[in-house]
């Protein structure tokens, strides 16, 4: 289990204890709220906030009777006060106090989602500018198109995790709402005044509206945040495992002193933390589905989503909390080969530079479809060369392509040798870097 990993501080915040803490505080604010009504004496109110407590083996053994863990739950407190007990929960349902602690639940985490979210964006922005202008080969379905730098991959990566930022932000939102609306949601046994006074005792806004319980689209909105920040990691961590791999080999995640890759190979450095940040992610999104098809209850209510919510909370925020710790780690301490990166730019033999070429013709009167044409049978030239094993490289350091383009009659007829070698300058990919970067992070 992921959880055995994961943050002390996320893990508690969904313990049995937690849980029952949330009913307790929720049922104290109403408690608190009645008095500010003047239902509640104050010495009874006193009382209640003092001596109101819980034992969760009581708990369980009282559940075992009533089959309701509501009833066992004020059953417990109630026996640890006096008459004063009859305010606890006076005018409430049992989706009043759930609805409402998991909120705070659910908000409390979120928020500390959110700050974990903060923390690989600063890690991402790091190492962004670490390697601005580090020079690698761009791909389209896995081929190599123009240059780029990594800076400007981590800048794609920072902005997408930007995005699910501002989406988990409205999440924490929709979510941070609360009910003291009664057994249908018609605040027929209370002032409307009393949600007020509780929700904001909480830190929480009144739902608008309810009826027994809190609208569940409001917890698919929080699952699919979720998941849709996980199918931007689970992007970061496929990448990193990509530019592991022994062809590519262009960054690898960090391979402690004493770190083992395989039992039977002693020479193996697995992408093994990218991998399994890869299968979190997909439990991750798992998560949404059952979110939906919670919002769907019958009439006023009905109990089909409490069983779902026990397992997707949760898990989905220790697991989420886990993963963007365990990400963050691995864009940190990632080992990255600028060398390597020149290397497999240099692979096609200069075809990195084909559109430069390409867009220098038009500016000498020819068409696009004849400048596409000479270009392109200098292109298959290059890759038939490289299929013989022909070095993409000359002695003089000049490229395959730089030599067929040269050799191009037709082409030298539009451009002189020194307007051919200024097409493949790396300098003209990268000019525009740092204006990408203040856009995206300034």
């Amino acid at each position: 289990m992921v959880e055995r990993y994961a943050r002390e501080e996320m893990k508690n915040k969904w313990s049995v204890e937690a849980k029952y803490n949330a009913w307790l505080k929720v049922e104290k604010a109403v408690v608190k709220g009645w008095n500010k009504l003047g239902l509640v004496p104050d010495s009874d109110c006193e009382k209640i906030l003092k001596n109101a407590k819980f034992d969760v083996k009581r708990i369980d053994e009282i559940e075992k009777v009533t089959k309701h863990d509501v009833i066992a739950f004020l059953t417990s407190v109630s026996e640890n006060l006096g008459e004063e007990s009859r305010w606890v929960h006076y005018g409430m349902t049992s989706s009043d106090c759930i609805d409402t602690a998991v909120a705070l639940q659910m908000k409390e985490s979120l928020e500390l989602i959110i700050e974990d979210v903060k923390m690989l964006m600063d890690s991402i922005k790091q190492r962004a500018y670490e390697h601005k202008m580090t020079l690698m080969v761009g791909r389209s379905h896995g081929i190599h198109g123009e240059p780029i730098t990594f800076g400007l991959v981590l800048a794609v990566w920072y902005d997408e995790i930007k995005r699910n930022l501002k989406n988990l932000e409205q999440a924490l939102e929709y979510i941070s709402v609360g009910q003291i609306s009664g057994a249908m949601g018609n605040i027929a046994h209370s002032p409307i005044e009393l949600e007020e006074l509780v929700c904001k005792e909480l830190g929480l806004k009144p739902a608008p509206v309810s009826n027994q319980v809190i609208q569940r689209d409001r917890y698919a909105n929080l699952m699919n945040a979720l998941a849709l920040l996980a199918s931007s990691c689970e992007k970061i961590a496929v990448a990193v495992r990509h530019y592991q791999r022994t062809e590519v080999y262009e960054a690898e995640e960090f391979f402690s002193e004493g770190q083992k890759g395989s039992s039977a190979m002693p020479h193996k450095r697995n992408p093994v933390l990218s991998e399994n940040v890869t299968g979190l992610c997909r439990v991750i999104r798992s998560y949404a589905m059952p979110a939906m098809e919670n919002v769907a209850l019958w009439h006023e209510r009905d109990i089909s989503h409490s069983s779902v919510e026990r397992f997707i909370l949760p898990d989905g925020f220790i697991t989420t909390d886990f993963m963007l710790h365990r990400l963050n780690g691995i864009v940190k301490n990632l080992v990255v080969y600028p060398e390597n990166m020149m290397k497999n730019l240099n692979l096609t033999g200069g075809l990195v530079f084909s559109q430069r070429v390409l867009l220098e013709l038009p500016k000498k009167g020819v068409s696009r479809e004849d400048a596409y044409k000479i270009v392109q049978r200098n292109a298959m030239r290059v890759w038939k060369d490289l299929q013989k094993g022909k070095s993409a490289l000359n002695e003089s350091g000049d490229s395959l392509f730089l030599e067929c383009l040269l050799d191009d009659k037709e082409l030298r007829e539009k451009l002189s040798e020194k307007e051919i070698r200024e097409c493949f300058d790396y300098s003209y990919y990268t000019k525009n870097a740092d204006k990408i970067f203040d856009r995206v992070f300034k």
